[in-house]
């Protein structure tokens, strides 16, 4: 692959670069022939929008949004510390981190809000069989293998340093 250097940062020739330039053909751009409508063209996408569906149940939306969306899902409502910290991403805009990144802790929150609710119950939760690992045992053997090793070690090494840490103190 070509590169020129200017202003001292290396720039790639596009042209050099594998696939560049697949969508140039218009004959063969999945939204070419919708991108060239006009006029009375997009009235085959006009549509009524569906009855808006009520609900008992919290449901959290975009603060991008005036409403939430016509139909919804209603078999989780945000609750616990889960649900707070979706509350609380639900204040972010959906380009910023304070609203993706809050997200993701609350679904990890909610997986062990769940575990402790199924013990609560008397329930002790299968976890390997959850995770999936009978399926990754006969179909991706190498990297469960790999994955339990690593965190094998891992696990290791914070135990090891735990206790260097209290032999010091």
């Amino acid at each position: 692959m070509e590169t020129t250097i200017t202003d001292g940062a290396p720039r790639i020739d596009p042209t050099q670069v594998r696939g560049w330039g697949v969508d140039a053909d218009p004959k063969n751009e999945p939204t070419f022939p919708m991108r060239r409508r006009v006029e009375g063209e997009h009235d085959g996408y006009s549509w009524e929008r569906p009855p808006q569906q009520t609900g008992d149940v919290e449901v959290l939306h975009s603060n991008e949004r005036p409403n939430v969306a016509a139909v919804f899902g209603t078999s989780t409502p945000p609750a616990g510390l889960s649900g707070a910290i979706r509350r609380a991403a639900f204040r972010y805009s959906e380009s910023s981190y304070g609203h993706w990144l809050p997200l993701m802790l609350a679904d990890r929150v909610g997986v062990v809000e769940g575990v402790l609710a199924d013990l609560a119950h008397g329930h002790v939760p299968n976890v390997p069989k959850e995770l999936g690992v009978g399926a990754e045992w006969r179909h991706n053997r190498k990297n469960l293998v790999t994955g339990v090793l690593v965190g094998a070690a891992l696990a290791t090494g914070a135990v090891l340093y735990v206790r260097s840490r209290q032999a010091k103190s």
